[in-house]
């Protein structure tokens, strides 16, 4: 089976006035690609931390991370950029748009960044599949909150289209079969109402779907958490429970893992 993305007994530990503080406690999980994870749990739980490590944004105090087949945790803070630049998607509570681009310019930024041709005319395309064709030259200042986290779905889904697709081709395990990008979103329906919220999910999850992505969110919903194919419950840094198919996991659970029906 191709893992998109594998933990192994990870740690993680800061310093604090009264010594160590130890933030998440052995933690090991693996992720098929194309399929959704939620990380649920209470505010401290740990689950935002677990986001930023498997990302490559920090780095464990113990433990490996593979991302698309290759260990993060034996790179430089410049390697693992790259690789974040090449297949990783981010998608986050506060949309994190640059106020003086506008939405097309928004999304195909990243795209830019890494010298691809056609970025504009991808942004236009990813901004229609989330129903902002008609946005593509307004500002964020200029749409509704629910607007800016769609064109924030479309800048991550259209970053990882074209980088994602590389993957086994730049892959030394040629037969791994990973050929997408993945997407983590912390609580990207926090800052939304009800209405705005469910029509966010529907796009992550139709967007999911189709072009194949890796999914890993982070959520205090439960209807959200529920739509993923794999759900972990943390508590006070640990994976206290999980939802999820036995192929999914590395040998924390073992037999305690329960298999979604």
């Amino acid at each position: 089976m191709s893992v998109m993305l594998k933990a192994e007994n990870l740690q993680h530990r800061v310093s604090t006035s009264e010594g160590p503080l130890t933030l998440l406690n052995d933690i090991s999980l693996q992720l098929p690609p194309g399929q959704s994870l939620a990380i649920t749990g209470a505010s401290g739980s740990g689950k935002s931390t677990l986001l930023g490590l498997l990302a490559g944004l920090d780095r464990p105090t113990e433990g490996k991370i593979w991302l698309a087949g290759e260990e993060i945790t034996a790179m430089d803070e410049e390697q693992r950029a790259t690789l974040r630049a090449r297949c990783v998607g981010f998608v986050f509570q506060t949309f994190q748009l640059l106020p003086g681009l506008t939405a097309q310019e928004n999304v195909m930024l990243p795209s830019e960044l890494r010298g691809e041709r056609n970025a504009g005319k991808r942004a236009e395309e990813f901004l229609e599949r989330v129903g902002l064709g008609h946005r593509l030259h307004h500002y964020p200042r200029q749409l509704s909150g629910g607007e800016q986290q769609r064109v924030a779905i479309a800048r991550a889904f259209c970053s990882i289209a074209a980088g994602g697709r590389s993957i086994a081709n730049q892959s030394s395990d040629t037969s791994s079969g990973i050929n997408s990008g993945i997407l983590f979103a912390d609580e990207p329906t926090g800052s939304l109402d009800a209405n705005n919220g469910e029509k966010v999910i529907d796009l992550l999850f139709n967007l999911n779907a189709e072009t194949g992505t890796t999914l890993v969110l982070v959520t205090h919903e439960q209807r959200l958490a529920e739509r993923c194919g794999a759900h972990l419950r943390m508590a006070a840094g640990e994976i206290t429970s999980a939802d999820i198919p036995d192929s999914f996991l590395g040998d924390q659970f073992g037999d305690q893992t329960e298999v979604s029906a």
